[in-house]
């Protein structure tokens, strides 16, 4: 049986919420160096991830713009 099943979904942003909560005093600064590290991966994946949702909408803009071209319309 799997046990995930059972545990609570965590909610949109509760985890960079917490990130951002805890204390940071306890890392040492090896580690705080792979934390920005690590953080700064998570950002290049998340602005690829938005452009590639521009590129879509764009897609879908270009598709459903019905504009005429006859200027009199």
């Amino acid at each position: 049986m799997n046990d995930d099943a059972a545990e609570p979904r965590t909610g949109r942003g509760q985890i960079l919420l917490a990130l951002g909560r805890e204390d940071l005093e306890l890392y040492s600064a090896e580690e705080l160096t792979a934390r920005i590290a690590d953080l700064r991966a998570e950002i290049v994946r998340i602005e690829a991830q938005m452009a590639k949702k521009a590129n879509v909408r764009s897609s879908a803009d270009a598709l459903f713009s019905f504009k005429s071209d006859d200027p009199s319309a």
